[in-house]
């Protein structure tokens, strides 16, 4: 059949794999190469084959017989040279193999990486890892093994004769910067020419009519050292800085040897660049998704790659955006999410901080980014309009395993028009701390969020036997204390709360919130994984705010929360929300708790299932009237977890991942509802829906 279902399946499905005795062998071979490899010298591999006629398959048995391992029990080294022998030997980290170590080659192969990238890091260029071989000496009838490594010369010596030829330091003589590369045009480093030629410091720029690029930016972002010897770290780093200017699509670093001059040998270094378009337009039609809220957004944005020579990007962007709310929306404002943004922003490649150094600025290759947008949204509680104004610093670690961003000041004015002040009215007249929420307020914070994962980036020379990839998120922030100290010294009150400081006639919050997650994954094999996350945030109103705006609340429930529970259904505490608006309000919190263990499995194709248990909850700081039984209590707080349970689908498109979960209510701490639905399930009572984007942790 030519139909377009049949022709789909065939896609999606995998041919049957028919019986091959020369793939049994070649299996049975890779296998025992294998075992080999990881020190079983006397390893040995079977197969066995058992036929159903009936059925017209075959069964392939493969019996490995490791046997014991032979063992590492001496390791020598013969390093020729007395300048090699100082550089190896100087650090004992440096060596990796260990005594009582299997004979591994993927460890023999780590050392031998670990050692070529000592010695080029330390001016020896034409150093490569072919110079390092392995002796393994066995001893019959024993499993120990003597071991040398040993650093051979560039050339083969002639036996008896005294080494004469040696590996040698190479220092850098020049710095060229080749603005204009095209690599078509030239195929000699040496007969590349210029319309001007610019010496500044210790480099030289290659320019041709359009100097994009101020000399100082360069020379700013160029590791290598005139007069001083290679090191391939500072390579390494250089293409790093030199790829974060937004600018610049192609750059590569070759080196010229020059050849022995007073006793060195020298390289000429060429830092080979070509630009990129500097200015770019872009219209983007996207899905949303907020918490299984699913909707659609439009953008249209402007980009200027390097507006003042520098490569500081300016990026200008108009976005709108609808979103269907799930729930009951009965007595709310609006039963959509509607939002109109315009953003504005300028971003430099380079710390912007006064009185700050080269070498502090070198040390820390950090991104300044300043921010203003002006925001319009309209949810099923209120109508808002947010105007922002701030900057921060972005800059990353150990091949961006680690990220920071330091926020100095960031300053939000949040407007509230009289409609939703009319609404508040109406559902809680007698509800401060609600109104108090919904209120125009002022915030003016200081932010710092850090990211990291131990994933090793690919060739490595750590990375072998890793199974575990762990992630840590930390996000922390403080809101008022400047200005309720200006507004102390001058006009102290002693109830800023009943009688809270202004500023330009609006409230101010003050407050302090910290979040924190951590997650693991184990792959058991390529198609089996375990994840846990544990999660949990605080945050505490003091000084001139009684309680925290409502955006910086936390939430239970949703499809990265407790997935038993719908978005905002859970919490706070025990507290028994009901369908009505104030209720949906009033269950956000000041305290967050996520524990989650989820199994993943690849099924086939791009399908993959999961099964997953979900614990946690929310809880306020304070006793509020209008969230009974949500106040946060050591002596308690255990038996206010939530627990739910459930299955997953996802499709795994590489580049992004959909997502479809089913929880199930497990424990339920609120009170008046049933508390344990494991054993008394109700389909429509307790079961929960979540779509969404990407991995839950």
């Amino acid at each position: 059949s030519t139909k377009w279902y049949n022709k789909w399946v065939r896609k999606m499905g995998e041919p049957p794999v028919v019986y091959d005795s020369t793939l049994t062998r070649q299996s049975v071979n890779q296998l025992q190469k294998a075992l080999i490899n990881m020190g079983y010298l006397s390893a040995t591999v079977t197969s066995d084959t058992t036929i159903n006629q009936k059925k017209r398959k075959i069964n392939v048995d493969y019996t490995l017989t490791p046997g014991t391992p032979h063992k590492i029990r001496n390791i020598d080294f013969e390093l020729y040279n007395d300048s090699i022998r100082d550089i190896l030997m100087r650090d004992s980290s440096l060596v990796i193999i260990k005594q009582g170590d299997n004979l591994d080659s993927k460890r023999l192969e780590a050392q031998r990486l670990k050692f070529t990238e000592t010695m080029q890091n330390n001016g020896y260029y034409a150093f490569t890892n072919e110079y390092i071989t392995f002796n393994a000496d066995t001893t019959a009838n024993s499993h120990d093994v003597d071991l040398t490594i040993k650093v051979n010369p560039p050339y083969p010596p002639i036996p008896g004769a005294p080494i004469i030829n040696t590996h040698v330091p190479y220092y850098i003589r020049r710095i060229i910067f080749v603005t204009n590369y095209e690599p078509t045009h030239f195929d000699n480093l040496r007969k590349i020419s210029a319309v001007d030629t610019v010496d500044y410091k210790d480099i030289t720029i290659f320019y041709d009519e359009n100097r994009y690029l101020r000399p100082s930016v360069l020379e700013e972002n160029c590791y290598l050292r005139k007069g001083q010897p290679y090191v391939t770290s500072d390579v390494n780093k250089t293409y790093q800085a030199l790829n974060r200017l937004a600018i610049l699509k192609f750059i590569n670093i070759q080196f010229d040897r020059i050849g022995q001059m007073d006793g060195k040998e020298w390289l000429d270094a060429y830092i080979l660049m070509t630009p990129g378009k500097s200015q770019a337009t872009t219209a983007e039609l996207e899905g949303t998704n907020s918490e299984g809220n699913l909707g659609v957004a439009a953008s249209l944005s402007y980009t200027h790659r390097n507006i003042g020579k520098g490569s500081e990007a300016l990026t200008a962007k108009l976005r709108g955006a609808y979103e269907s709310i799930s729930g009951d929306l009965a007595g709310l404002i609006n039963n959509r999410y509607m939002e109109y943004s315009l953003d504005l922003g300028l971003s430099f490649p380079k710390f912007m901080l006064p009185f700050v150094n080269k070498e502090f600025k070198q040390k820390i290759k950090a991104t300044t980014d300043f921010n203003t947008s002006i925001n319009y949204q309209e949810r099923p509680e209120y109508t808002r309009i947010i105007a922002t104004l701030g900057y921060n610093y972005r800059w990353t670690e150990q091949f961006n395993r680690m990220r920071h961003t330091f926020t100095p000041i960031d300053i939000n004015y949040v407007y509230l028009p009289e409609s939703t002040h009319d609404f508040i009215d109406q559902i809680a007249p007698d509800n401060p701390l609600l109104r108090y929420s919904y209120e125009d307020h002022f915030i003016m914070r200081m932010g710092y969020s850090f990211y990291y994962t131990n994933k090793p980036k690919e060739n490595i020379w750590q990375r072998f036997n890793t199974s575990n990839v762990s992630t840590l998120r930390l996000n922390a922030e403080i809101a008022g204390n400047l200005l309720y100290a200006i507004n102390n010294a001058f006009t102290y009150r002693s109830d800023a709360r009943e009688n809270p400081y202004k500023v330009f006639g609006i409230q101010y919050s003050q407050y302090f919130k910290f979040e924190g997650d951590y997650s693991v994954t184990h792959t058991f094999s390529p198609r089996h994984s375990l994840a846990f996350r544990v999660g949990m945030g605080v945050a505490y109103p003091y000084g001139n705010s009684a309680i925290l705006p409502f955006e910086k609340r936390f939430y239970g429930g949703g499809a990265n929360g407790v997935r038993g529970w719908d978005v905002r259904t859970l919490g706070p505490g025990k507290f028994s929300g009901s369908n009505s608006v104030s209720s949906f309000i009033n269950q956000c919190g000041d305290i967050r708790f996520i524990m989650s263990l989820e199994y993943r499995a690849k099924l086939f194709w791009i399908i993959e299932m999961a099964a997953f248990i979900d614990a946690g909850n929310i809880w306020t700081i304070r006793d509020y009237e209008n969230q009974a039984g949500g106040l946060f209590r050591f002596d308690s707080f255990y038996k206010e977890l939530a627990a739910a349970y459930g299955i997953g689908i996802r499709l795994d498109f590489n580049y992004f991942l959909l997502r479809l979960d089913m929880g199930m209510k497990a424990y339920n701490p609120a009170e008046g509802k049933e508390k344990w639905p494991l054993i008394h399930p109700r389909w429509g009572r307790d079961r929960s829906f979540h779509f969404s984007i990407g991995y839950p942790f």
